[in-house]
């Protein structure tokens, strides 16, 4: 298990409590707080150090190493980061600029959905104090109330929904899921760019899923071309508001779309891929027949196989 430790303020210490106070855990002796979240298990001592540890402890920690005074193992922009000709300037992160990202992609029922924000320096500090933080990092009711909160502030953002069924007739033809995401973010990201017209920008930032190399021949194969300024960087979201915003736009659009699916099939519809998926598309094909997981469901995907062995 790998893990960074930080040395903070009380002050953010304080913060940081607050801030996970929905995922706080039984402390060990000597803690002032425990939190579990996705992406790591945060221990914050009475000293002022906090333990960040788990599958990835320096994605937790980069909402908080600015605060940090000292650090026996800090991971830095520079060092963490894969650099090439598609990696943006960390300033950026600070400018006007657009964020796009996706959700839905691992989970076997419900769509693809893809957001594209555009914030202004001023607007990315606002966000940045109503809490706006990568998605996977907030429960899904946190995430509702801030796409709530963002939309209100009248941002501009674009919003795509690859549906179940488009999404199998394209997988069919031979698209891959990649492809798709490409596509997905370009007209995303383009109309985004007509909607706020001559408004300055200082570029374009994409949560990446694929080699920029690879991007770009999935739009040259449909004709289209990489906009200017356009940079890629893995984690994005936890370095720009942009692309955190459009996180948790795309996840909102996403659990929406999954409460009207639940609804239509009068089945609660289980995120992700796991055996209880398995066990829901069986009860599906047997209520409806097969055919109609072609419109709620990726049916490409193993889960579609496993669920037959259930219908014995």
């Amino acid at each position: 298990m790998s893990q960074q430790v930080y040395q903070f303020s009380n002050t953010v210490i304080d913060k940081m409590k607050a801030y996970y106070a929905n995922f706080l855990i039984t402390p060990p002796q000597g803690a002032l707080f425990r939190a579990k979240t996705n992406e790591a298990v945060i221990t914050a001592y009475k000293s002022g150090k906090v333990l960040f540890q788990g599958a990835s402890p320096e994605k937790a920690a980069s909402l908080w190493t600015k605060d940090a005074k000292t650090a026996s193992t800090q991971a830095t922009y520079s060092n963490k980061a894969k650099i090439n000709s598609y990696t943006p300037s960390p300033q950026l992160f600070s400018s006007n600029h657009i964020g796009s990202d996706e959700a839905g992609t691992g989970d076997y029922f419900g769509p693809i959905t893809v957001a594209a924000v555009y914030l202004t320096k001023a607007q990315i500090s606002e966000l940045k104090r109503l809490g706006v933080t990568d998605s996977k990092a907030l429960t899904d009711l946190k995430i509702r109330h801030l796409a709530r909160d963002i939309i209100q502030l009248n941002i501009p953002y674009a919003l795509i929904a690859l549906r179940n069924e488009k999404y199998n007739q394209l997988q069919k033809k031979g698209w891959t899921q990649g492809k798709m995401k490409t596509m997905l973010h370009h007209h995303a990201i383009q109309r985004l760019i007509k909607k706020i017209d001559q408004s300055p920008l200082d570029g374009i930032l994409i949560d990446q899923f694929c080699e920029p190399v690879v991007y770009k021949k999935h739009l040259a194969s449909e004709k289209e071309v990489l906009s200017p300024s356009t940079f890629f960087m893995t984690k994005a979201e936890s370095y720009s508001t942009s692309v955190a915003a459009a996180s948790i736009l795309a996840r909102t659009s996403f659990l929406k779309q999954m409460d009207i699916l639940s609804e239509q099939t009068g089945i609660t519809l289980p995120k992700g891929a796991s055996q209880k998926v398995d066990q829901t598309a069986a009860v599906i094909m047997k209520k409806y027949g097969e055919n109609r997981l072609t419109q709620i469901a990726k049916v490409h995907f193993a889960n579609t196989k496993k669920a037959h062995a259930y219908l014995n």
